[in-house]
């Protein structure tokens, strides 16, 4: 114990010396900040002395010390919870916290050199699965830090094929409903290009009620759903880490891997690095098992998934997500009916598919892969009709153009406001005149750095008036006129596009405003 005090002393005032605050040391260290307060107000004789007091001072439970240890022997596997249990059972009165047991018998366990034995479990190798035989799936939650140095505890669900391992993973700001799993899954059959025979689940409420020996009662949603599909699902049963070890490991990986230390800035963001994460690492790297590129792998065993079409309102008893198709006319077609969405909507190039949800008599329109709302109507009990919004019909296409070109006459460096405007418009094509209205505000509430965060905004190839907003605020929090002159003095940056690419790190905006804060030192 004492052993262990001193550990954790000499680790804290390490800590300290590297210049972290109480608050980090804290958070690395896993103590209360009072803790860390006292141990860094000890200097290194007072701790000795305070350690040695504590391991000869008197504790709580020496006088049953002999039963305990009578106990250890006999019982090498007895765990500090059991202890306290055959206590209380031996001496009704005793009043004594589980903390006060757990620490006894660690120090009992040190003293006497009765280490704890641990039973351990003999697993069975599981053959591999057939090729397009079953989907495992399994939800997880992490808690992330967000750029404005917040913490969101964030919800997703992983879907992995049993052969390939081929991954997908989406994630939500809020928990899980069914409806959301069933959109979900819709969206990893369209990211699969198939399904499997089977679909293997943990014992989550969200598509079970509850199994007993054998016997499976699904929720009303997702079994009508289930039937709909037409795969067999296998709920898996508690503690069989065999049967769903593939799945586990999934999420332990999307944890560990993918959002361990991540910064989070909205979950739109969110879900495209995560699927930007999947094709760079968790669908490419080899597995650990196969000794094979899942994506390599997926290529052979998308050939014996199973098609599967959009679904259709009526062949869904109900109220879920299904899937629909966005027309040349900027419409969707739902239950007779046409609904518009705004302008510009359709794309020539690319998916056109949209999530429709119908919530109290209203029909939701979803982005099918952000699952952003896109608009909403009321529900038309008629048939035949076209039902659309007036800002609907409005041709924006006209205006881009000028609004471009006002956008640029914000800034005084012209050319580089066309470069930065122009990378603007190719990574934000649906969401232009939104980026451009987020610009135009950001220039009009910080005018005075409106340069500088144009400058650092292409040096770090932040292609997103949010991003620019960010690094404004930013700058305008600091020493503007200190950051600027600063900025002024590095080599200037060539836009000609005939001239080699411009190479510079690209960082995240934690790093790039770590950046800018050590330049105002």
């Amino acid at each position: 114990m004492n052993k262990t005090k001193m550990s954790l002393y000499y680790e804290i005032h390490r800590l300290n010396r590297l210049g972290f605050n109480k608050s980090q040391i804290e958070r690395k260290v896993g103590v209360h900040r009072d803790t860390v307060r006292k141990y860094l107000n000890m200097d290194f004789e007072e701790m000795i002395w305070w350690t040695h007091s504590l391991q000869n001072r008197k504790k709580k439970l020496d006088h049953y010390e002999t039963t305990i240890v009578d106990w250890l022997k006999e019982h090498p596997d007895l765990s500090a919870a059991q202890v306290e249990d055959w206590l209380l059972e031996e001496y009704p009165k005793l009043d004594i916290g589980s903390s006060t047991v757990r620490s006894f018998v660690t120090d009992l366990r040190d003293r006497y050199a009765l280490p704890k034995q641990k039973q351990i479990r003999q697993y069975e190798a599981i053959p591999e699965v057939d090729m397009g035989e079953q989907i495992q799936v399994d939800w997880g939650e992490t808690w992330q830090e967000t750029v404005t140095n917040e913490k969101v505890k964030l919800y997703f669900i992983c879907f992995v094929l049993g052969h390939s391992r081929y991954k997908y993973v989406e994630w939500l700001d809020r928990p899980f409903k069914t409806t959301d799993a069933i959109r979900c899954h819709e969206q990893a059959f369209r990211f699969f290009g198939g399904m499997t025979k089977e679909i293997m689940y943990d014992q989550d409420n969200i598509i079970a009620v509850h199994e007993n020996a054998g016997d499976l009662l699904l929720t009303h949603e997702f079994k009508s759903y289930q039937q709909t599909r037409g795969f067999e699902v296998y709920l898996c049963r508690a503690a069989d880490p065999e049967t769903k070890g593939k799945i586990e490991r999934v999420v332990g990986y999307v944890k560990t891997n993918f959002a361990k230390n991540r910064q989070y800035n909205g979950l739109n963001d969110w879900n495209e690095k995560c699927r930007a994460w999947l094709d760079r690492t968790g669908n490419h790297k080899v597995h650990g098992t196969t000794k094979k590129r899942p994506d390599s792998v997926f290529l052979l065993e998308k050939a014996h998934l199973k098609p599967v079409s959009p679904l259709k309102s009526k062949e869904i008893s109900f109220d879920a997500s299904i899937t629909a198709k966005i027309g040349k006319d900027n419409t969707i077609r739902f239950k007779g009916n046409r609904y518009s969405v705004p302008l510009g909507t359709y794309q020539t190039v690319g998916s056109n598919e949209v999530i429709l949800s119908v919530r109290n008599q209203e029909l939701v329109i979803l982005n099918d892969l952000s699952g952003e709302e896109i608009t909403r109507h009321s529900v038309s009990l008629e048939k035949g009709k076209l039902i659309k919004k007036t800002n609907h019909g409005r041709d924006r296409s006209k205006t881009i153009k000028k609004y471009r070109e006002a956008m640029i006459h914000l800034f005084e460096d012209e050319q580089k406001a066309t470069f930065f405007i122009d990378k603007v418009i190719a990574s934000h094509k649906r969401y232009t005149r939104d980026q451009f209205l987020v610009l135009e505000k950001t220039v009009q509430d910080f005018p005075k750095v409106r340069e500088t965060t144009l400058e650092k905004c292409i040096a770090e190839k932040l292609w997103s008036a949010n991003d620019f907003r960010d690094v404004a605020a930013y700058i305008a929090s600091q020493n503007p006129s200190t950051i600027r002159q600063k900025t002024l003095e590095a080599p200037p940056i060539t836009l000609n596009p005939s001239t080699p690419p411009i190479t510079v790190s690209t960082r995240s905006i934690n790093e790039y405003t770590k950046i800018l804060g050590g330049e105002t030192k």
